[in-house]
C-alpha cells in the first residue's frame, strides 16, 4: 500500500498523536517512516525589525532550535524502532512550513503525508493560519489529517 510516509512533528502532544498513528500505520504496510521537523531560520518576534539581535545570539538560537528539533526526530526514530518501523529523522531549516512538508515528501519519495491539525476555525484560523491546510490544498500526494 505505502512505500513511505512521512510524518510532520512539532514535538507537542497533538503531534506526537499523530506521530503514534503514524508509526502504527507504516508497522501495518511495512512502509518506511520519515520523521521531518521543520525548524526557522532564525528569531521572529512580535516587534520583528524593531529589536536588534548580535549575530552571535541568532547562531546560538539557531543552533538551540536545530538541536531541539533533532532531539524531537530522534525520539521518533526510537518509538518506531520499538514497533519493528524504520524511521528516518529528518530537520529541515525554513520559514515556510508547509512548502518544506511538500518539498520534503517529494525529495523522499514518500507516497503519505500524515499530520496534526488543531482544527482551529473563524478568526483565530486567519490569525494562526494552518499549515496543515496549505499542505492540504499545495501537496500532490495524499495527506492524512489528525485531530
Amino acid at each position: 500500500m505505502y512505500q513511505r510516509i512521512l510524518v510532520a512533528t512539532d514535538g507537542s502532544t497533538l503531534s506526537k498523536k499523530a506521530v503514534a498513528s503514524a508509526i502504527s500505520l507504516a508497522a501495518l504496510t511495512g512502509a518506511e517512516l520519515v520523521a521531518l521537523k521543520v525548524v526557522p531560520r532564525y528569531p521572529q518576534s512580535y516587534f520583528e525589525g524593531g529589536i536588534v539581535l548580535q549575530v552571535a545570539e541568532v547562531e546560538r538560537i539557531e543552533k538551540q532550535w536545530t538541536e531541539s528539533g533533532q532531539a524531537i526526530v530522534d525520539g521518533v526514530e526510537k518509538a518506531g524502532r520499538a514497533k519493528g518501523v524504520k524511521v528516518k529523522p529528518v530537520t529541515v531549516r525554513s520559514d515556510l512550513v508547509s512548502d518544506a512538508i511538500i518539498a520534503a515528501a517529494k525529495k523522499h519519495k514518500c507516497d503519505l503525508i500524515v499530520m496534526a491539525s488543531h482544527g482551529r476555525r473563524g478568526i483565530k484560523r486567519l490569525l494562526l493560519g494552518s499549515e496543515t491546510q496549505l499542505v492540504l490544498t499545495h501537496s500532490h500526494i495524499p495527506v492524512l489529517v489528525l485531530r
